[in-house]
């Protein structure tokens, strides 16, 4: 069979074989080296399963019909065979279109008469397709009796008594496998299927029955029967649910997600101005603690989970970090990329954050919860890592940009679609997909619940037409451009008014921003915030180098209003009052009741590496700290004693020393991007190298018989091998006629191949060979040339 499915496969035209690989691209990493190679990959049960995670719920029950169809005898299905089970359930342009799509993947291969179901189909699929179980004749003679009977049978079915039915009713439902019981006891109306040979026990899911087993499992023609109503496959939904939700206005959606897109950029700011002023603790068991996550949040003013969110695509695009600041554990700060990237457009800091959020391998909507252990997750902890969250994220966007611009459908309405389009995916994943709207509101890439039109385009990411980068231009994105037409342009002018306030309408430019967290308290944020010039802002202001004239020339700059004359009062009475009272820090100091001894002290040429400075007749201080200091003064023949804060002298013993306690590193989970979409030259040229990597083995079998003797292969009839002087003179030969000969040599690593080429040249040992087939030129030493053969 993998010979036949293989020359399927090299019977492909190019462009046949490039669709296959388009929709299983998993089966080119790596490139295989043949047709045949491609052929095992095909088949195996990994590339399978991958190919029928992507398909849908009616290509699926599709599939599962080609499964029920098939012969006995041969295993073979047909077309007409899989348009009788679903005649009354399907119409039948959907059903040979699902065929279709089954046959292009190679799902189903082979004539339309004699169609094959590939074999890690039913290796990575339930035993019970559609549902059904085993045939009658396989579970139990009594059972197929039974079902052979078709009069019977019906009899049988419509004299179960009511408990017997439901049971039946839901066996039929599917699956069609059932537990009896604990300790052996079997209820009644089980009892009845059983004695009735309705139900077989059996032992364990797709195994052989037993009379003692521990499951009963229903046979496939009493399901079927069962079903007449809705058909043998039941219900099939050819076409994907209609969400029910409301049409916006597109002009809304985009101008509603550019309003969020500007607050997720804002909350994202303050977070880490926050963590700037006051670092968060790492954790010993990693994370920051829920304190500190409270203390966030109402700096930002949304709630922690939206908190936690904002604080992962921080940390994912390496704008938060970790670092240890001296005396202190291992802390929470911004990082150096913090101050680029505040220095860019909204929309450009905006694109920082999506894709960051898009790519993250982290699941927010677990923070709070608790693990296995029933321990918290904190945010920004290793245990919120979830390497399927990006793909999630993918699907849903996905998801809303297939539906109509302004449709705003409901999460239960998204989470139907996507368990339409890939049942066996979104299986199990629905918090993930839950967790991805949450996330695109509060980012901006949906607003009143529908895809903006900038969130259509960071969906769709950049286009595969140039793959070698030439006409690539570096610049933002396309969805950045977008929003950045929809945000307001950034201002450079403020509007001060009488009450000390100052508007700015609209984003202010970084240096304008930078000026104003300078000199004035922020009362609120948005499109347009506002300001307040107070006597403490103005006192920062004066306190990190401003003086009242720069200040005065900053509110003529930059105001579009008269200053009131409050604000010229209120800046130079700070200024006047600034700098009256000085204050500093010391290392240590030194008193001493003794003055003289003091002075003797201040005038010790030794102790000039101390930097000490008399504040007082018995006071001195020193940069140094306590411990330096007292050393050097007991170097120099001194004998001081060390003090608290009240003056009582201190007491203290050697320390003892101990190694630093390392906190366990847990390394982040590698982002297991999916296998690269080719289109255009690079899948052309996978095609090429399958074909010429094919052709390369198959022209290696065709060999000639002297060829493939001297490279040690068994070939019968054959006495004796062509000799080294003989495969000499018909190389001599081949380069003078510049026709193709086979090689028959042995490799650096001792294997022996055959290649055919055309000679170029025959000098110093060497013979140089070109390989029209690859275009490429090869080199061979003469003593490891076993045969050469001209072709025929």
């Amino acid at each position: 069979m993998a010979t036949a499915f293989a020359d399927q496969l090299r019977a492909l035209p190019d462009e046949a074989l490039g669709a296959l690989i388009q929709l299983r691209p998993d089966l080119v990493v790596p490139v295989p080296a043949d047709v045949s190679a491609l052929a095992v990959r095909a088949q195996s049960r990994g590339s399978v399963a991958r190919c029928l995670d992507a398909l849908d719920e009616f290509t699926l029950a599709v599939l599962d019909a080609a499964r029920l169809s098939r012969a006995e005898e041969t295993a073979f299905t047909s077309v007409a065979a899989i348009l009788a089970l679903t005649a009354d359930a399907a119409p039948e342009p959907d059903v040979r279109a699902a065929i279709d799509r089954l046959r292009a993947r190679f799902l189903l291969h082979g004539p339309e008469e004699q169609m094959q179901v590939v074999g890690a189909v039913d290796e990575v699929t339930s035993p019970y397709p559609a549902g059904l179980g085993r045939p009658a004749d396989y579970l139990d003679p009594q059972a197929a009796a039974l079902c052979a009977d078709k009069a019977k049978l019906r009899r049988t079915v419509l004299a179960a008594p009511a408990g017997a039915r439901a049971v039946l009713d839901r066996l039929a439902a599917g699956p069609p496998v059932g537990a009896l019981s604990a300790g052996g006891q079997v209820a009644e109306p089980v009892r009845w299927l059983i004695d009735n040979h309705v139900l077989v026990p059996v032992s364990e899911v797709g195994r052989a029955p037993r009379a003692d087993g521990e499951l009963v499992e229903l046979p496939r023609e009493i399901g079927m029967l069962l079903r007449r109503e809705a058909g043998p496959l039941g219900e099939l939904r050819a076409t994907p649910p209609a969400p029910d939700g409301p049409i916006r206005d597109p002009k809304a959606v985009d101008s509603a997600g550019a309003g969020q897109a500007m607050e997720a950029v804002r909350g994202v700011e303050t977070l880490l101005e926050a963590l700037a002023a006051e670092p968060a603790a790492v954790l010993k068991t990693g994370g920051l603690g829920v304190r500190d996550l409270k203390r966030l949040s109402r700096a930002v003013g949304v709630d922690e989970p939206s908190t936690a969110l904002l604080l992962e695509v921080a940390h994912t695009a390496s704008l938060l970090g970790e670092t240890e600041i001296t005396g202190q554990a291992e802390v929470f700060l911004p990082t150096g990329a913090y101050d680029l990237w505040r220095a860019l457009s909204i929309a450009q800091r905006w694109g920082t954050l999506a894709n960051a959020w898009l790519i993250m391998t982290r699941q927010p909507s677990l923070v709070g919860q608790r693990d296995e252990r029933d321990r918290p997750i904190n945010a920004l902890a290793p245990d919120a890592e979830r390497s399927g969250a990006p793909q999630a994220r993918r699907e849903v966007l996905a998801v809303l940009a297939s539906l109509p611009p302004g449709a705003a459908p409901r999460p239960d309405d998204v989470l139907a679609l996507l368990a339409w389009q890939a049942p066996r995916r979104a299986r199990g994943r629905e918090q993930a997909h839950r967790d991805a709207l949450t996330g695109a509101a509060l980012l901006g890439l949906t607003g009143l619940g529908a895809l903006t039109s900038y969130g259509r385009l960071l969906q769709a990411g950049p286009d595969d037409e140039d793959p070698l980068g030439i006409d690539h231009v570096t610049g933002p994105s396309e969805a950045v451009r977008a929003l950045d037409a929809l945000v307001p342009a950034p201002v450079d002018h403020v509007l001060v008014q009488a009450d000390l306030s100052v508007v700015v309408p609209g984003p202010p430019e970084p240096e304008l921003a930078a000026e104003l967290e300078a000199v004035a308290e922020l009362e609120s944020a948005g499109g347009a915030s506002v300001h307040r010039v107070t006597a403490a802002s103005v006192r920062r202001a004066l306190d990190i180098g401003y003086a009242a004239a720069d200040l005065h020339a900053l509110f003529q700059r930059r105001s579009r209003t008269p200053i009131p004359q409050a604000l010229t009062y209120l800046i130079d009475d700070a200024a006047r009052k600034h700098g009256g009272l000085r204050a500093g820090s010391a290392g240590s100091y030194l008193r001493s009741d003794d003055e003289a001894l003091v002075t003797e002290v201040m005038s010790d040429r030794r102790l000039g590496s101390l930097s000490l400075r008399r504040l007082a007749p018995t006071v001195l201080v020193s940069p140094l700290q306590l411990a330096r200091l007292l050393g050097a003064l007991r170097d120099a023949g001194y004998a001081p004693v060390a003090e608290d804060a009240a003056g009582s002298a201190v007491l203290s013993r050697p320390k003892v020393r101990r190694a630093p306690t390392r906190t366990p590193v847990n390394a982040r989970l590698a982002d297991q991007a999916g296998p690269p979409v080719l289109a255009g030259p690079r899948l052309a040229g996978v095609v090429e190298q399958i074909r010429r990597g094919d052709l390369a083995t198959r022209a290696a079998r065709r060999a000639p018989v002297t060829v493939r003797a001297a490279n040690g292969q068994s070939v019968p009839g054959l006495t004796s091998v062509q000799a080294h002087t003989q495969a000499m003179a018909v190389l001599q030969q081949a380069v003078r006629e510049k026709a193709r000969v086979w090689v028959g040599y042995v490799d650096s690593h001792g294997a022996t191949l055959s290649r055919l080429v055309r000679p170029v040249s025959l000098s110093a040992g060497y013979l140089r060979a070109e390989d029209e087939r690859t275009e490429t030129l090869h080199t061979f030493a003469l003593h490891r040339v076993t045969a050469a053969v001209l072709e025929e």
